[in-house]
């Protein structure tokens, strides 16, 4: 199984499938409208503008499982980041990361890779850690997606090469993006 073999759900509910990506380098990310990682938006946009011409993509799939913070529709979303960030990266359904309606995308992607933990000097490393060992003690040893602006990093080949937890900084990923490019 590869990631090329994958369909998924633009924003008007048509099958994409993931082949049209070959050879490019890819950040796939869940995010959501109403979080305090949505103003990661503005440096996720400026990173795409930076590299999409030498074969860089960003595929961003909202997902309304933490904190029911993307509760609009498709539309309602896509406008969103249109109109507060700019956006001109591809903003696909809404979907699930975690449990049985998961993504297969993302059923993959965390079988790839697993948690490494938060990045502890990010101011909200600790609420997030305290709010998830509450409902999940063991969250630690999970491979699930712990919060909204998880991103895996894909190579030109299709491999999942880094998984960044949202309290990752954007300029270790934008490094990450370039060895890749």
């Amino acid at each position: 199984m590869s990631i090329y073999d994958m369909n998924v759900e633009n924003g008007y509910g048509e099958s994409v499938s993931l082949e049209e990506y070959k050879g490019k380098v890819l950040l796939i990310q869940n995010s959501a409208t109403e979080c305090g990682f949505t103003p990661q938006y503005d440096e996720l946009q400026d990173i795409y503008e930076d590299y999409k011409k030498r074969g860089f993509e960003i595929l961003d799939f909202p997902c309304n499982q933490f904190g029911s913070q993307a509760p609009g529709s498709n539309a309602e979303i896509a406008s969103f980041c249109d109109a507060k960030f700019g956006i001109t990266f591809r903003i696909f359904s809404k979907i699930d990361v975690n449990g049985e309606n998961a993504s297969p995308l993302f059923k993959y992607l965390k079988e790839q890779k697993g948690f490494e933990g938060f990045q502890p000097e990010h101011p909200l490393a600790a609420i997030i850690e305290s709010m998830l060992e509450r409902e999940k003690p063991n969250f630690r040893n999970e491979a699930d997606i712990k919060w909204n602006f998880t991103k895996f990093l894909i190579d030109r080949e299709g491999n999942v090469v880094a998984r960044f937890e949202p309290t990752e900084d954007m300029s270790v990923i934008r490094k990450k993006i370039e060895e890749l490019l």
